[in-house]
């Protein structure tokens, strides 16, 4: 087991090394991440968050949470500093005990978070289709020993990659259209328009969102998850209002779009366990982790 451990971490450590690298090259900057703060992501009323619990603590006389996603950290950043930059950033979301066996789940896990100013969702597509294909055949190159040694036959996919979208995908597989999907296609897809947290473009005329989630095969399931960004001061209070989210807890990012210094950008988090997972072919993403965290197990380190 330790031979196949050694051989999940050094691909890893390739993964990561040529993410940054092709990031690096277009120009992107590579920021630190935030673990504590008083905002984070809501994760509502996005149906696919299955969160238990929200860790709170206080600090200083204040109270603050654990970071869950850095979305309104990077829409200041992309608005007040620089347009485009990425976030190795640790997230903390308390997944409910059922999620213990979907072999896909972690409570604590690393996210490749980034955002581009005035980029719009083809813009993401390929940027990530290029991260997902160039990682990929970066391994298939540099670590077949590794490769050997886990039993892992891997292709590099075509790209560009099918596009379907969410209501036609559940009116044919219905409300195990997730599985269905990463099961039964044989590479990536990405699935668009989602009703989701007020932050995403949401076309009121239409009803379209402009959001995407890329599915990658094999059942290993939803690997980015991302959008276009609304930045109207008036769009974003009645889609809080309508949620029934604090705004008193995203003060500074509706005060930049009131003053409309909040930029258009689109960005997405690809996770990293989930995706090194899939590439060595492992049992269960946390396979991933030296340390792992699986819901609804408390290890003692």
């Amino acid at each position: 087991m330790k031979r196949e451990r050694s051989a999940v971490f050094r691909i890893e450590t390739g993964v990561l090394k040529k993410i940054v690298d092709l990031l690096v090259a277009k120009g992107f900057y590579w920021f630190l991440p935030v673990i504590l703060a008083k905002s984070t992501d809501p994760l509502w009323p996005d149906t696919g968050a299955s969160v238990e619990k929200r860790v709170e603590l206080e600090i200083y006389g204040q109270r603050v949470r654990t970071m869950q996603s850095m979305i309104v950290h990077k829409r200041v950043l992309v608005s007040l500093c620089q347009e485009k930059f990425f976030i190795l950033s640790p997230n903390i979301r308390i997944e409910t005990r059922e999620r213990c066996s979907t072999g896909k789940h972690l409570y604590e896990f690393t996210q490749l978070d980034l955002e581009v100013a005035h980029a719009r969702t083809e813009d993401m597509f390929r940027l990530f289709e290029e991260i997902v294909a160039e990682s990929i055949s970066y391994i298939k190159e540099n670590f077949k020993e590794d490769l050997r040694i886990l039993g892992r036959r891997i292709e590099v996919p075509r790209l560009p990659f099918e596009t379907r979208r969410r209501r036609e995908v559940e009116e044919t597989y219905g409300k195990e259209w997730e599985r269905h999907l990463s099961e039964k296609f044989e590479s990536p897809v990405w699935v668009v328009d989602f009703p989701r947290e007020f932050y995403d473009f949401e076309d009121e005329a239409s009803g379209e969102w402009r959001n995407y989630d890329l599915f990658l095969p094999e059942g290993y399931g939803e690997v980015v998850s991302g959008g276009e960004r609304e930045y109207e001061h008036s769009k974003l209070l009645r889609k809080m209002e309508r949620d029934g989210i604090r705004k008193e807890e995203y003060g500074l990012l509706l005060e930049l779009a009131a003053q409309g210094r909040l930029k258009p950008s689109a960005g997405a988090g690809l996770g990293i366990e989930r995706f090194v997972g899939y590439i060595c072919g492992v049992g269960h993403v946390a396979e991933a982790q030296p340390f792992p965290r699986i819901p609804g197990i408390v290890p003692e380190l």
